[in-house]
């Protein structure tokens, strides 16, 4: 069994065209999170999985591979699967889907979400949460919220923010979602053949395919945050954090 990183990434962002090849102090967003990848012991391989190749040949400049795939999936899961089968993972592999628009993650958070999967081979499919200490994340819709069972499996993910607090007297607690996820390959063969949810569709949240199939996905709690990047003007903060 080994363990491949991969970046999804798209050029035809609606909210920000070229978003992987935009320059962060100097070098291209892909490439940070590309060199964040590679640091992470666990990666027997790190891929690019793109549809571009203005994005492909700034991967090869700086020495990084790609695999060009089609343009028309949905999401970056689906086009991790073309990548995925095209190099010849196999079944007992193991997937994690890095998001290409968090440039500055902490490698650590990769021995998070595979561990569930490496020690038990029931859980098929793991993702992280961040507790927000930022009151204006919690309403800004670009930062997916998350609830949890006891035993850590999702229940819901949501634009909005949830739960809702009817006592306000309440401790106030939100979890962010970080958009990393791990899979088994057998696992992520299957969950992109499934059909579209409505929740899905209403919230355009890939995720929630799985939790409306009745599949169930591992949430692990990061130590660290992730900052994203949505729009142009994320950069500069992209930029302060790093110094």
């Amino acid at each position: 069994m080994r363990i491949f990183g991969f970046i999804p990434a798209r050029y035809d962002s609606v909210r920000f065209p070229g978003k992987p090849i935009a320059r962060i102090a100097g070098k291209p967003m892909i490439q940070h999170v590309y060199e964040c990848a590679l640091s992470c012991p666990e990666f027997s391989e790190v891929w690019v999985a793109t549809d571009d190749k203005r994005i492909s040949e700034s991967v090869s400049a700086f020495g990084g591979r790609s695999v060009i795939t089609d343009k028309s999936h949905r999401s970056g899961t689906d086009r991790i699967r073309e990548a995925a089968i095209k190099l010849g993972l196999e079944n007992e592999d193991l997937v994690v889907n890095i998001q290409g628009d968090q440039p500055i993650f902490n490698p650590s958070i990769i021995s998070l979400l595979v561990k569930p999967l490496l020690e038990n081979t029931q859980i098929q499919m793991t993702t992280l949460k961040y507790r927000i200490t930022d009151e204006n994340d919690i309403q800004n819709p670009n930062h997916v919220k998350v609830v949890t069972d006891r035993n850590g499996f999702a229940l819901y993910f949501s634009r909005s923010p949830i739960p809702y607090f009817r006592d306000v007297n309440s401790t106030r607690i939100f979890y962010k979602h970080l958009g990393l996820y791990g899979f088994r390959m057998e696992f992520l063969k299957q969950y992109t053949k499934l059909s579209e949810g409505d929740l899905e569709y209403i919230e355009k949240l890939e995720q929630l395919r799985a939790l409306e199939h009745g599949f169930k996905i591992k949430v692990l709690e990061s130590p660290f945050d992730s900052i994203e990047v949505d729009v142009p003007e994320d950069i500069l903060k992209i930029e302060e954090a790093i110094g």
